[in-house]
């Protein structure tokens, strides 16, 4: 084995041994139902144990549900990682109207959305280039019965009636027109 053979071989396993950044799920929520669809965000911990930020180059997501791909796309330039620190992302995914409707098997048998969400985490780390963190996050979103909406329709109708009754007792609260 030669001098550069040697070299070589020290500097692969320095690199393969050294710290990485790693990251994590911590949570997925759903935040907002609106005319286009639903948009879920994935709360991603993300952990730099360099002295120096590392820059996202981008986020691939794939949302899974039933087995089937309900939602994939990239977000692009997301921001950097915080020197010796660790940042949270906040991970936009956006589930259109007309896929829903293809959840209604699953939706069907335990009335909650089983899903999948797989992030590929892309950063350029210094002298390496780019890399990939995979990610992946399991859970399920419960939907509310008909029962819940009726409970709720309920309680929110004697509420109303409640303060009705002490808006009549107490003659000396003013109403605004």
């Amino acid at each position: 084995m030669d001098l550069i053979d040697k070299a070589k071989k020290i500097v692969s396993d320095k690199v393969a041994n050294m710290e990485k950044p790693e990251a994590t799920i911590m949570d997925v929520d759903l935040k907002k139902i609106g005319f286009d669809g639903l948009t879920f965000h994935a709360k991603v911990a993300v952990k730099n144990p360099y002295f120096v930020p590392i820059p996202i180059m981008e986020i691939d997501y794939v949302l899974k549900s039933a087995g089937r791909v309900i939602a994939s796309g990239r977000i692009p330039d997301p921001g950097n990682i915080k020197a010796n620190d660790s940042t949270m992302l906040d991970v936009p995914v956006k589930v259109p109207h007309n896929v829903l409707v293809s959840l209604v098997r699953d939706i069907g048998g335990d009335w909650d959305v089983d899903y999948t969400l797989e992030l590929g985490l892309i950063i350029d780390l210094p002298v390496i280039g780019n890399i990939t963190i995979p990610l992946s996050y399991s859970g399920e979103y419960k939907l509310p019965t008909l029962s819940d909406l009726w409970k709720g329709e309920k309680e929110e109708k004697k509420k109303e009636e409640e303060e009705e009754e002490e808006d009549k007792e107490d003659p000396r609260k003013v109403i605004e027109i």
